[in-house]
């Protein structure tokens, strides 16, 4: 027997309906449990407004559970799999406050400079929450904290954390990437690595100037000359010149 829910003999009126395709404006009819619809005029294919994706907003295995996701599916995804990230990186760190705090110092700018610089806001995100993932293997295993055994240790862990919460295999790799030299930009850098990388740098200024300030003149400089964006150099002057 059907699932009453699923069986259209049960079905209540509402069960079908019209949509406005967000595209063209053409009237779209809907079943309750299509997923997506085709848009009959200008060939659009839009989620339907109406259904709980619930679990398809981060299940791995979703586009093979209701086919190609639409776009704002796959928007949302994104979107969820960065709270996710931050959350992994808590429980990693557990009581380690002080690198929770600089971690989401850094994504709190990066989704700022992001925005503002347009860059790949999953990426960047999931990289500043990240970036530091390395640094208690880099103790236990080196000694140090310095930042080549951190950008060493990195990349394993945060690859297996995104692999767990069902990321994209390009976006793994990217975000790897990031963390694998976060502190030692090419020549010839990603626009997503220098918004981490200015994030990074505010975030470590901001934590200096709390230790041992420096005075105006010195973080002007320090502002004009490390920074790699606009929109990094903007905010730094925002958060360290009161």
């Amino acid at each position: 027997m059907k699932c009453p829910g699923q069986d259209s003999r049960y079905w209540k009126p509402g069960a079908i309906f019209d949509e406005k395709c967000p595209q063209c404006g053409q009237t779209v009819e809907f079943f309750k449990d299509d997923t997506a619809r085709r848009c009959g005029k200008c060939g659009h294919r839009f989620a339907n407004p109406k259904m709980d994706f619930g679990c398809a907003s981060y299940c791995q295995y979703a586009e093979e559970c209701i086919g190609d996701l639409p776009p704002e599916l796959i928007a949302q995804k994104e979107d969820l799999l960065k709270d996710r990230v931050a959350i992994e990186m808590k429980r990693y760190f557990k009581t380690d406050f002080r690198r929770i705090g600089h971690a989401t110092r850094v994504a709190r700018h990066a989704e700022k400079i992001g925005k503002s610089e347009k860059g790949n806001m999953a990426v960047i995100l999931v990289s500043a929450y990240l970036h530091d993932i390395g640094i208690h293997e880099a103790e236990k295993k080196h000694g140090s904290t310095s930042p080549e055994y951190q950008e060493k240790e990195g990349p394993v862990i945060a690859r297996e954390l995104m692999i767990k919460l069902g990321a994209k295999e390009g976006l793994i790799d990217e975000v790897c990437d990031i963390i694998g030299h976060h502190h030692h930009p090419r020549d010839d850098e990603s626009l997503n690595f220098k918004v981490v990388y200015d994030s990074d740098l505010i975030a470590n200024l901001e934590e200096k100037q709390k230790e041992d300030p420096m005075d105006v003149d010195r973080l002007n400089g320090i502002i004009d000359r490390s920074f790699l964006t606009e929109s990094g150099r903007q905010t730094a002057r925002e958060v360290l010149i009161k």
